[in-house]
């Protein structure tokens, strides 16, 4: 039996309260001033037992605050980055920002609605997702649109979408379920169900090719074991197999090749073509300095086709300067350490690994956007999450930082059977 590093998980016996009930603290006797000129006006009061009352009253609204502010500032720099390139489009001059904006209205309909529901129901979702998004990716890499030589889109109609985008969380809840139910019963072969999980999925996704989301999602599953307590020679062998997966990346696709020889050797690469967007980008972050240049007075947006998207941090750089770079930074640090702090004295295994899981993806997505952009690491195609402009993405990070709310909720007095 593989123990987990948290020994002190503790045996629930006669549980009193069931995973789907959710007591709070004070909700039937709240905290009143003796006086009514006194007394604290609440958003949602703590007498009220509805829904949204005790939501409120049990997500992480600090993590809720921070995931806002990222919304606010993806819109802001909409309005800096995107009307160039619509223009170069002939689409109108605010057509992405129209599209992103309206976007915002059922990305926050999605992260509220999935952040209401109970560890079980989370588990639901998370396997028809998986499952039907494996169907969807077979048809992408058959039938899928073609971009710059990958198929990760699926078109219907007018409207198109990244299935990946959505599969990523949902293979993060399964794993956690499967080495959740491998702490509970030692026969149950976890571990061996969440290594095929992971295969079938980096299958289908390197059929595409998507090595970005490939890395993500096994650095993930690696931390995800970690955790659950898989013993360092074998955490070795997985690393291992890690490294020769990306060398054989190397060999096998030549634009993952072409990328990495362009990072370690810049001459190796036309600087008019492969590296422009990238140079590009490093001049806007030293023309934006500590303040920037000012709002809407930045050029790189001009010339960079995916300033709206991938390389929307330089945008940032440019024209808010490092003041504002820091600021998306500190979010992002603040939402990734914050969700760790609330799972520090969980007794679910179960939410454990999810919300790592989870977290993890989250982070390491923000961390290669930025990398990217300041040519730290070789150039990956990744959106900034909650800023970048894209349909999929922000669905598809709603739903996942839903699931962490969710997860992270203040369950006081629950018990949850796993």
């Amino acid at each position: 039996m593989v123990k987990p590093i948290f020994s002190a998980y503790p045996k629930i016996q006669n549980p009193k309260y069931t995973e789907d009930q959710v007591q709070v603290d004070d909700i039937n006797n709240p905290p009143m001033a003796t006086s009514p000129n006194t007394r604290r006006n609440y958003t949602f009061s703590r007498r009220d037992t509805s829904i949204l009352g005790r939501w409120w009253w049990t997500v992480d609204r600090w993590s809720l605050g921070a995931i806002t502010i990222l919304m606010g500032i993806g819109i802001l720099l909409s309005f800096a980055a995107s009307p160039p390139v619509a223009d170069r489009l002939n689409l109108g001059g605010f057509y992405f920002v129209k599209r992103h904006v309206i976007m915002m209205f059922p990305t926050l309909l999605v992260l509220i609605f999935t952040s209401l529901m109970t560890p079980k129901q989370i588990r639901r979702l998370a396997s028809l997702v998986y499952f039907l998004g494996l169907i969807f990716l077979v048809l992408t890499v058959t039938s899928g649109m073609e971009i710059k030589g990958a198929r990760r889109w699926l078109s219907f109609g007018s409207f198109s979408i990244q299935i990946s985008e959505f599969v990523k969380p949902a293979f993060a809840v399964l794993v956690a379920w499967m080495l959740a139910e491998r702490y509970r019963n030692p026969r149950f072969p976890g571990m061996i169900i969440s290594f095929g999980i992971l295969s079938i999925f980096s299958f289908l996704l390197m059929m595409q090719p998507d090595l970005g989301m490939t890395v993500v999602t096994t650095a993930a599953w690696i931390g995800q074991l970690f955790i659950a307590g898989m013993p360092l020679f074998w955490m070795g062998l997985v690393a291992g197999l890690g490294v020769c997966g990306l060398i054989s990346a190397y060999f096998f696709f030549p634009h993952v090749a072409r990328r990495i020889d362009q990072f370690l050797d810049p001459s190796a690469g036309d600087p008019k073509h492969d590296l422009y967007q990238v140079h590009q980008s490093l001049e806007a972050f030293m023309n934006g300095g500590l303040l920037g240049k000012g709002p809407g007075e930045g050029t790189v947006k001009k010339y960079i086709p995916d300033a709206h998207a991938d390389f929307i941090f330089a945008v940032a750089g440019e024209e808010f300067g490092l003041i504002l770079c820091t600021v998306v930074v500190g979010l992002f640090a603040f939402i990734v350490v914050r969700s760790f702090l609330r799972i520090l004295h969980e007794s679910s295994f179960f939410i454990i690994l999810a919300v790592c899981g989870l977290i993890t993806q989250f982070g390491i997505q923000a961390l290669v956007n930025m990398s990217s952009t300041l040519h730290i690491i070789p150039t990956k195609g990744m959106t900034m999450p909650f800023i970048s402009y894209g349909g999929s993405s922000l669905l598809a990070l709603a739903m996942s930082m839903g699931m962490v709310l969710a997860l992270t909720r203040r369950r006081h007095g629950a018990a949850e059977i796993l």
